[in-house]
C-alpha cells in the first residue's frame, strides 16, 4: 500500500482546507441524495481535523451517525492520459464517496486509508464535486466495536468499551494524485546484514503492464550517491560499509523502482529504507543483535478543538517533548496513527510498537462503562463477524507499515479478554494471519490485568508479553507498599511461566494539575511521580523486563463518566502539553538509561 507521491511519473495535489459541511440528523442524505447537488448548510469544516468539538453545538458534538463534506476539484489539464486517483488517508468510521453523481468508493475502519481509480468519472482541465459521508457509528461488527441504542424519542446512543472519546470525521489528509497507466503498484522491502555488508530483499509488484516491460531497481545513500542496482520485479541489494538504522540514530537508504519499456520510463517510486534487523532471543528483545530497552509511552492522537485531527505542527511538538523526556519508542494506542508519524519515527529513530484499532473486545467491561458484563466470545459478541473486521485490520496495517524501520512489533490487540473460553480459538488465526504477512517482526497483544498468569490462555502464541498495570490505582489505591509487593510477584510468575522479554505497555495513576499532598494523595501530582518510581525499582529487578511505556504522555478526552473529570489525567503532560512534575522524573531516569548504551541496556535505579 503505497503512499502517492510526487515525482517524474506522478502528480500529487492535497485536498485538505474548508469543506461544506451538514450533519444528518434523520439519517435522510442517503436516501434523498444529497451528493447529487451542492450541500444545503450554512456550515463550513475543516480538514483535517475531527468536528466533534469545533462547533458550539451539543446536538453535532453527540451526533450517531453520518456527517457530509462536500468541495469542488478542477482535475489539472496536464493529467490527460494518466490514470487519476482520489485518496482518503482515513475516514472515522466508515466513509462513502462520490465524484458528481458516481459512488466511487466505500471503505470501514476509520485509521486505514483507501482511494478509488475516478479516470473514467472525470476530465482533465474540468472540476468536479467530491462529496463525501463518514459514519461514526461503532458496532458489535466493527474494529474497534461498540453497540447503538435508540432512545423512546429516537435519539441514537453510541457506547463502546474504550477509554477515549470516539472522535470521528476526516481526520487525516485527502489527495488527488496521478499515475501512469503502467504503474508500480507495491514494493516490499526485508533488510539485513552481515558483518559491515548490509541487505535489501525486495518484491516490486506492478500493474496495468503486458508483461513486456522491465524492472530495474536501485539503491542510493543519503548524499544521493548509487550503491547497487538490481534488474528484475524481485532480487537483493547489497550494500558494502552499511550505515544501520538504530534506534536514536536513524539512517535512510533511498530505493528507487523503475518500470521501463523500449527504454523508456513508464513509471518511478521512491521508498525510504532502514536497514536493520528485530527479533526475540529468549528474555532479550533485539534490534540489530543488540539488548533494546524500551522507554517511552502509550500515545493518543488527541489535541484541543481538533480532536484526532492530524497536525504537522502538532505532531512536530509530541516528537520533541519525546526527545526532551528522554524517550526512544512509542505505541500506537489504540489504533494506527497517521502516516506522517510513522514517517517521522523513521527518519529521527524512535521505535514504535504498531497496534490495530482492536481495542474494547472485553465484553466483562460492560460494568465498568456503566453497562453490563458479558461473555465475549459469543454469537453476538466478539464472533466471526468481529473476527472477519479484525483480519481486514491486520492485513492493511501490515500492508501500509511493512516497510517502516521504525516499526519493531505488530500488536494485534489491546486488552482483550485472554482468559475465557473461546480467546484461543478467536487469536490463533489471527496471529498465524499476522506472521504470513510478514514474518520478520515480533507479534503480540497487550494482556488485560485481570488475565494474571494464572487465568490467561494466550501468552505462548505471541514473542513478547506486553502488560498493562495498575496495582496502586484500580488495586491497592493509595497503598503503594502492597502494589509494589504485588506487582513483583506478577512479574516474576510471568518470567517463570514463559521466559519472554516482557514490556509494561501501560502503568500510570490519574493526576490532576496542581493538586499537591505532602501525603502522596491519589490524583496529587507526588503521587504520580511516587507511583511510577516503584513501578520502576521492581522493572529494575525483573530480569526479564525490557521497556517500560507509561500510560500515557499527555492527558486525553474521553466519553463522559464518573471515572472521568473532562477526560483522562493520566498524562505526564497536560492535554496542552504542559509537563506534570512526574516528566521531570520520567526525564532524569530516561536520559541515564540512555546514557548505557543508547538505552539498549537496563541499568539499576533508585529513582
Amino acid at each position: 500500500m503505497l503512499k502517492p507521491q510526487a515525482n517524474e511519473t506522478r502528480e500529487l495535489i492535497n485536498l485538505d482546507g474548508l469543506y461544506r459541511f451538514k450533519v444528518d440528523f434523520d439519517r435522510s442524505g442517503h436516501r434523498e441524495e444529497w451528493f447529487k447537488a451542492p450541500l444545503a448548510s450554512p456550515l463550513e469544516m475543516g480538514v483535517p481535523a475531527s468536528y466533534n468539538d469545533v462547533f458550539p453545538d451539543k446536538a453535532i458534538r453527540d451526533h450517531v451517525g453520518y456527517v457530509w463534506y462536500q468541495r469542488e476539484v478542477r482535475v489539472p489539464r496536464g493529467w490527460a492520459g494518466d490514470r487519476i486517483h482520489l485518496r482518503l488517508d482515513s475516514a472515522t468510521h466508515e466513509g462513502m464517496v462520490w465524484v458528481d453523481d458516481v459512488l466511487v468508493a466505500q471503505h470501514t475502519g476509520g485509521y486505514m486509508p483507501f482511494s478509488a481509480d475516478i479516470t473514467d468519472h472525470v476530465t482533465p482541465g474540468r472540476a468536479f464535486r467530491l462529496t463525501i459521508s463518514v459514519n461514526n457509528e461503532l458496532t458489535q461488527a466493527t474494529i474497534p466495536p461498540g453497540s447503538i441504542t435508540v432512545t423512546e424519542d429516537g435519539r441514537r446512543q453510541q457506547s463502546y468499551l474504550h477509554d477515549f472519546y470516539n472522535y470521528a470525521g476526516l481526520h487525516r489528509s485527502l489527495w488527488l494524485f496521478s499515475t501512469p497507466a503502467v504503474t508500480v503498484d507495491d514494493i516490499t522491502v526485508v533488510t539485513g546484514f552481515d558483518g559491515t555488508t548490509g541487505s535489501v530483499d525486495y518484491t516490486v509488484s506492478t500493474a496495468g503492464g503486458t508483461g513486456s516491460e522491465t524492472v530495474a531497481v536501485s539503491l542510493k545513500d543519503a548524499d544521493g550517491v548509487e550503491l547497487a542496482r538490481a534488474d528484475g520485479p524481485r532480487g537483493t541489494l547489497s550494500v558494502a560499509d552499511v550505515v544501520l538504522w538504530k534506534p536514536g540514530a536513524a539512517y535512510l537508504y533511498s530505493l528507487t523502482a523503475e518500470i521501463r519499456a523500449g527504454g523508456q520510463l513508464l513509471d518511478t517510486y521512491t521508498l525510504p529504507v532502514g536497514v536493520r534487523t528485530v527479533e526475540v532471543s529468549g528474555k532479550e528483545f533485539l534490534i540489530n543483535g543488540e539488548p533494546f530497552y524500551f522507554t517511552g509511552f502509550g500515545m493518543h492522537e488527541d489535541h484541543v478543538t481538533v480532536g484526532k485531527g492530524h497536525s504537522n505542527a502538532q505532531m512536530v511538538n509530541d516528537f520533541q517533548l519525546l526527545d526532551w523526556v528522554g524517550a526512544n519508542s512509542f505505541r500506537t494506542s489504540h489504533y494506527p496513527y497517521a502516516e506522517e508519524v510513522m514517517e517521522f519515527a523513521d527518519r529521527h529513530g524512535i521505535v514504535v510498537i504498531d497496534e490495530t484499532a482492536a481495542v474494547g473486545l472485553h465484553l466483562g467491561f460492560g460494568a465498568v462503562f456503566g453497562g453490563i458484563a458479558k461473555k465475549t466470545y459469543e454469537d453476538g459478541g466478539v464472533d466471526e463477524n468481529t473476527a472477519a473486521s479484525h483480519r481486514q485490520a491486520i492485513t492493511e496495517l501490515v500492508a501500509r507499515d511493512k516497510n517502516h524501520p521504525s516499526v519493531v512489533i505488530w500488536s494485534i490487540a489491546n486488552e482483550p479478554n485472554g482468559s475465557e473460553e473461546g480467546a484461543r480459538e478467536y487469536f490463533q488465526p489471527l496471529v498465524e494471519l499476522t506472521r504470513e504477512l510478514d514474518s520478520t517482526r515480533p507479534v503480540g497483544y497487550v494482556n488485560v490485568m485481570f488475565d494474571t498468569p494464572d487465568k490467561e490462555l494466550l501468552g505462548d502464541l505471541f514473542d513478547v508479553i506486553m502488560l498493562n498495570r495498575y496495582y496502586g490505582w484500580y488495586l491497592n489505591n493509595g497503598d503503594l507498599e502492597t502494589a509494589e509487593a504485588v506487582l513483583e510477584k506478577e512479574l516474576r510468575e510471568w518470567e517463570a511461566k514463559y521466559g519472554k522479554p516482557m514490556i509494561m505497555t501501560e502503568y500510570g495513576p490519574d493526576t490532576m494539575p496542581g493538586f499537591h499532598s505532602i501525603y502522596e494523595q491519589p490524583w496529587s501530582e507526588e503521587y504520580q511521580a511516587a507511583f511510577l518510581a516503584m513501578y520502576h525499582r521492581v522493572f529494575d529487578r525483573v530480569d526479564a523486563m525490557v521497556g517500560e511505556q507509561v500510560w500515557n504522555f499527555a492527558d486525553f478526552q474521553t466519553s463522559n463518566g464518573i471515572m472521568r473529570v473532562d477526560g483522562n489525567k493520566k498524562g505526564v503532560f497536560t492535554r496542552d502539553r504542559r509537563p506534570k512534575p512526574a516528566a521531570f522524573a520520567l526525564r532524569q531516569r530516561w536520559t541515564a538509561l540512555a546514557g548505557v548504551k543508547n538505552g539498549s541496556t537496563k541499568s539499576i535505579s533508585a529513582s
